[in-house]
Parts: structure tokens; sequence; C-alpha cells
């Protein structure tokens, strides 16, 4: 490991042209597991360089972010985005109109261009997709029926447990209803109004029941008692799960066919090897339409060094997935050709999404979320086999950027506190970062970061006369921790 602490450079978030601050490493090669207590305190890579902001420091800090894909169940606006997919796919639909609920990818992040500037002045960047503005508009309506409340306070109000239905506050807090005044609201006193199409819905199970004496309705068989105009739903009416609406059957003669591989990210794959032109070709259009790059910055060599080298080392244990550890590129192959190109890294406890570029031609497919969604269910797929592999990593949450708070829609969720590096669920972060860009999460205050430790240095200590040697090797081993500090080699010059 080669480490230096980084300076204050532009921010490629709010585009301060000193507030960004970061400090970095070159590895050159690291274990999976290693990555994954690095990633568990902060950290993030970008090709073989690895990162962390200073969290205090930095004017856009910059917080580690994790979906529970075993508790995670889509929002409207991710069913809309996978029936536009299965109606593309099966008839060849395209949505009519301009394609606003496209994620628009962010733009160019500079948050480590100044560290790379170290050593090959490599523009580097960091996050992947933003989501649509479908995604607000269907959280809007979504708590329509809540109490007005500022945007924290509905995501905190609508994942709370015990929240009471339709309140859009949490449990402990007791409202009274009361009779209101004319013209202030509905009376509860009286029974409440219903839809047209429920009553259509009563009037038909009704008719049902009158012309079937027997007592059956809908499938279900009365058994000594009258039959319930509300028969509970059959299987087939319950909520789809996010495999159910991703691979739901197409007709034989579907329009389209997509097929998703996963390829290790490395050019001894014979795969990986002879589609390399045609995913190089994607990223270059990708980088152009979407982050408006010159063709020239979008170089072979460039794309090696950002999206194909990667310093972990490929493992295949026994009790592992069947893929192995490592990083891969899972492409997305649309009748033959790739449309998308997601890069994730596989770590012993997660999938860890590093980027995506994909075909601007299909943007109105919303790649970016339907990607997310599909690195979410096959993290599942993935936990089947190896029960400790159970969490989604999408890099960092930005609250003070618009565009970034977006990785927060993916319920269940937690941040990653920067100080004593323990889960926090977001709905209880949000109300501080409302507050305060920078917050401790953590509410235990006497919690401290129980990994810190000084990693032994005497004899390299007895050989440097620079003083300044000592604090940065200090500085190192509190940022890596105890278990890494003892396990990766820091490499002096």
């Amino acid at each position: 490991m080669a480490f230096w602490a980084g300076d204050f450079y532009r921010c490629g978030y709010c585009k301060n042209e000193s507030g960004s601050r970061s400090n970095g490493m070159w590895a050159h090669s690291m274990t999976v597991q290693d990555y994954q207590d690095l990633i568990d305190r902060g950290w993030r890579r970008s090709g073989k360089y690895v990162y962390k902001p200073v969290m205090n420091q930095t004017c856009c800090p910059q917080y580690t972010i994790r979906c529970r894909p075993l508790q995670f169940q889509p929002s409207k606006s991710h069913k809309k985005v996978l029936k536009k997919m299965l109606k593309f796919l099966a008839k060849g639909e395209v949505p009519k109109g301009s394609c606003e609920d496209e994620p628009i990818d962010s733009t160019m992040d500079d948050a480590v261009a100044g560290d790379f500037a170290l050593i090959n002045k490599l523009d580097i960047q960091c996050d992947l997709k933003t989501l649509s503005d479908d995604v607000k508009e269907s959280l809007e309506s979504e708590g329509k029926n809540s109490k007005k409340e500022e945007p924290h306070e509905l995501l905190q109000a609508q994942d709370s447990v015990g929240e009471k239905l339709g309140s859009g506050e949490p449990s402990h807090s007791v409202k009274v209803h009361t009779v209101p005044k004319p013209g202030k609201g509905a009376d509860l006193s009286k029974p409440p109004c219903r839809k047209a199409k429920e009553i259509r819905k009563e009037r038909k199970r009704l008719k049902r029941m009158q012309q079937n004496p027997a007592g059956e309705i809908e499938g279900f068989q009365a058994q000594g008692h009258p039959p319930s105009l509300f028969p509970p739903k059959a299987k087939s009416n319950q909520p789809k799960s996010l495999e159910d609406l991703i691979f739901e059957s197409l007709p034989e003669n579907a329009s389209h066919k997509l097929e998703v591989r996963l390829v290790p990210a490395s050019f001894e794959d014979p795969e990986f090897k002879s589609s390399f032109s045609q995913s190089f070709s994607l990223y270059v259009k990708y980088q152009v339409a979407i982050h408006q790059d010159l063709p020239d910055e979008c170089g072979k060599t460039e794309f090696t060094r950002f999206l194909c080298s990667s310093p972990l080392e490929a493992e295949t244990p026994p009790n592992g997935p069947d893929c192995g550890y490592g990083s891969f590129h899972q492409q997305y192959w649309l009748d033959g050709k790739i449309i998308a190109v997601g890069v994730i890294d596989i770590l012993p406890n997660c999938v860890s999404s590093v980027y995506l570029y994909y075909d601007p031609d299909y943007s109105f497919l919303s790649l970016g979320v339907y990607s997310a969604l599909r690195e979410i269910a096959f993290t599942r797929q993935l936990h089947e086999k190896t029960s400790q592999l159970s969490y989604y990593y999408m890099g960092f949450y930005i609250h003070s950027c618009p565009k970034m708070k977006y990785k927060g829609q993916y319920r269940p969720s937690d941040l990653l506190c920067p100080e004593t590096y323990v889960w926090v669920p977001i709905e209880q972060c949000l109300p501080s970062l409302e507050n305060s860009k920078y917050c401790r999460f953590n509410q235990d205050p006497e919690a401290v970061d129980e990994d810190r430790t000084i990693m032994p240095y005497g004899v390299y200590k007895k050989q440097q006369k620079d003083p300044s040697e000592e604090a940065a090797v200090l500085q190192y081993a509190s940022l890596v921790g105890q278990k890494c500090s003892e396990r990766m080699l820091l490499f002096r010059n």
C-alpha cells in the first residue's frame, strides 16, 4: 500500500474549488476480506485507487450506505421500471414522449481527482446512477395521505415500526380524533366515503352470491357460515416479490431477448477478453453522451485503469458463492449486443456496486434503476448459498447533494457512523443530517472506534529521521483499523 494524506481540492458535488478532502492509497494487491473491512470503515475504490473522505473537513460528507436486500420491497416507482422493461421485451413497447423518468448519472465527480493527479492525472467518476424524477413523484404520492411534513420527516415515518396508518407520525405520538368543523375535514362519526371501484366490486360479489347459493365465492368454500363479502385474498393476489417482477415469463414470440452475464474483470477470462472491445465502445459512447467527455479523454488506458483493473484477488472458497469473490462486470445483452455494464465487487459480506455505464439509446428503459434492482436480486441469490453475504453496498450517500440522495430510497438501508463505524438505520440519521452536513450517528456518547490501533513500526521508526513520518503512519493506522493494519503491508518510499 502506498498511502498519503490528501490536500483540499475541487469538489465534484458542490463545485467548491478547494472544499473537498480525502485520504487515499494505491492498492497493488488486496484480499477481498481486506477490502470488506475497509469499506466497513468508509473506504471506497476506483480502479486500484482506494480513498476515504475526511468526513469532518470535506465540504460534502460522503457516508457509506448499504441496503438490506433480504428485507427489500420494491416501491411503486421500482415496479414501474420493471414493468416497463417487461413490456419492451414482450411487445417492443417504447414509452411515449420524453424520457424524463430516466435517471441521469451524476456529473463528473472530482472528489478524488486531486489525489489521482499525484499519480497519473486520471479523472475519476465515483458514483453511478441517480434515481429518476418518477421516484420522487412516487414518494410524494405514497405520502399524500400523510400529515404534511418536511421531506426527511416523511421518509422517517414511512419505515417507522408501529407507525399509525395514514397519520405519517411515529407510534409514540398520540392523536385524538374529534368531529371537525364544517368544511374542515371528514366526520369520523359517519361511515367513510367509498371509491366507486370498491362499490362496483362489492356489487359483483353480491351478484355472484345470489347466483351461487352453495356459498362458494371466488374459490373459497363457506363451511357452515354465511359467505363473507371480503374473502381472504388468493395467493395470486399477494404482492409480487422482486424476483417475480424481474423474471416474469415472456411469450414465445417476445420481441426482444435480454440476457445478464457475470464476467470476471480479468483479461485472463476468455469471455471478458472477447467482449472487451464492445464493452469499451459502449463506455466511450456513454461518457461522451452522458458526461460530455471528449473522445480523447475516454481511451482504453483510462477505461482499463478505471473499470477493469482491480486490486482484489479472486478467491473461490468452498463455502463461498459459485462465482467466487472478486471484481466482475455484469453485462446486459439485448438481442446479442451489450447495452449496459454494471461493475461490481463480490465480497464476503456484500455485493458492492462500483459503476454503471449504458447505451444512451436505451435511456427510456431506466437502466440505472433497473440494474440496481437486478443487483439487489443477485445479492439475494448469492445469499442462498453463502448466508453471510447479505448486503448490497451502493457507495456513498451525500445528503447535501440532491442528485445523490436517491440511494436512500432503496429501503431498508443503513448509513455508516463516521466516528464509531457502526451501522445505523437511515431513518434515524436523516433528522440529524437536515441540521448538519457532518453527523455522528451513534447516539451513545461513550462509544468509540473499537478497531483503532497503532501498528508496530519500531524498526522503521529507527531508520527514519523525518518526524513527519511518524504522524503519517499513525494516521494510516487509525484510518485502516487494527484488522487491516495487521494484514496489509504499508509501502513507504
